[in-house]
């Protein structure tokens, strides 16, 4: 390839990653796309050096040189100037079969490995960083500690604890983590839902639980954070819906100025974690005060450019096609 290419790494059906590489197409930043978990070894040949006395770098400066291959194009891994870890499948591996679980564990530490120390490469984001960030614990304690306003939380497995904490005030449950759920063979969302004291019961002992207490919210924002450009929109849910994401089909849209503080407070979260971009979810109460809920550090924003009118696909394009990380 000719140039200094942006790899994407995703699974093959992503449309917000579309968006993303045709705006690069339409600048002419070269861009090698592949699903790391899917593709390799079978589609992508690695060939990484480093060392003293390497001769066979065809690049300079010091770190990783060599070559990736998807297909029929070749990549200089020490001429890679961005890589845009959106959704890539996970390594695979056959429960039972030693061989496949070993070589699904090499894959991901060597070609992932290698895709995570590339030099002078821009991450968005970093996928470790993604990884640390995805624990909500660390999220709220980070968000106390750059002055967002977070609401009253416990994390428990003991039903007299959280007995307590929801007798105390209203308050909602939402899972530590959405992975996969399903419902009669259908996949399903857990959403964040409002439970009482009465509700709970030993079954609280058998996992971690998250209660919080519920802010009485006029309405939520979700804010994009592009390397330090703050994209922000204010979503409104008929009347009693707890948690927007179960009522799409319902929702109404409009674009809002992040207050200066909490820009701010947003930047000093992705600073914390080495990320060079995060969808924050907030509750906005009626006089306008925002409590932050979470970060997804690699989450959704295309269905909101179109609804707010947000230019976040120029953003990630501007920010991949400069090269130059945020958080170094």
């Amino acid at each position: 390839m000719n140039g200094r290419p942006v790899l994407v790494c995703t699974e093959y059906e992503d449309a917000t990653a579309d968006l993303v590489i045709a705006e690069l197409n339409r600048r002419r930043v070269p861009v090698l796309r592949f699903d790391p978990g899917r593709d390799f070894p079978a589609r992508v040949a690695l060939a990484a050096h480093v060392g003293a006395g390497d001769t066979s770098r065809t690049g300079s400066g010091e770190g990783w040189g060599g070559r990736l291959t998807v297909g029929e194009r070749t990549a200089d891994l020490s001429a890679v100037r961005a890589l845009y870890h959106r959704r890539p499948s996970p390594y695979p591996t056959r429960s039972g079969e030693q061989a496949a679980r070993f070589a699904a564990q090499e894959n991901r530490r060597g070609l992932g490995g290698v895709l995570g120390a590339l030099p002078g490469c821009l991450y968005l984001s970093h996928p470790q960083a993604i990884a640390r960030t995805e624990y909500k614990p660390a999220q709220l304690d980070v968000a106390t500690r750059v002055g967002l306003t977070v609401p009253a939380t416990l994390i428990t497995n003991d039903p007299g604890e959280a007995k307590a904490f929801c007798a105390g005030h209203p308050t909602i449950y939402k899972p530590l983590h959405a992975g996969a759920y399903e419902v009669g063979g259908e996949p399903a969302g857990i959403w964040a839902a409002p439970v009482e004291a009465g509700e709970i019961d030993s079954a609280v002992s058998r996992s971690a639980h998250l209660f919080q207490a519920q802010v009485p919210k006029a309405a939520d924002v979700r804010a994009v954070v592009v390397g330090e450009r703050v994209f922000s929109a204010r979503i409104t849910a008929p009347p009693g819906v707890v948690d927007w994401r179960a009522e799409y089909q319902s929702l109404v849209y409009e674009p809002v100025a992040c207050p200066e503080e909490i820009h701010g407070a947003l930047l000093r979260f992705l600073a914390a974690f080495g990320l060079n971009f995060g969808a924050f979810d907030f509750a906005v109460t009626g006089d306008g005060e925002w409590w932050f809920l979470e970060c997804n550090p690699n989450g959704q924003w295309a269905w909101l450019e179109d609804a707010a009118g947000l230019p976040i696909t120029h953003a990630i394009a501007d920010l991949l096609e400069n090269g130059a990380s945020q958080h170094e």
